[in-house]
């Protein structure tokens, strides 16, 4: 009787396995091939990581500057207005 990739038999009451080589061989290749397949996917997630760690380190680089044009932009906001005000009441 056939069953997946190998003829089984009933010997004695010990089953005796009889590989198919050419379906052994072509299941030993997609082996092969996912085994490459998920080397190379680990290289490409190892290099996103470090991607993300490069980006993770210039947002945390870049805070600073970022808090300092919002104090600028507020300020510069501020004056406008109470000019535009005191103007208003003259």
């Amino acid at each position: 009787m056939l069953v997946g990739f190998y003829n089984s038999f009933n010997f004695y009451g010990v089953n005796m396995i009889e590989l198919d080589p050419v379906k052994y061989g072509a299941l030993y290749q997609k082996v092969q091939d996912y085994e490459r397949r998920f080397d190379e996917m680990s290289i490409k997630i190892d290099k996103l990581e470090a991607n993300i760690e490069k980006l993770v380190e210039m947002a945390n680089k870049s805070k600073g500057g970022f808090w300092m044009g919002m104090v600028m932009v507020s300020a510069i906001g501020s004056v406008i207005g109470y000019v535009s005000h005191w103007i208003g009441k003259s």
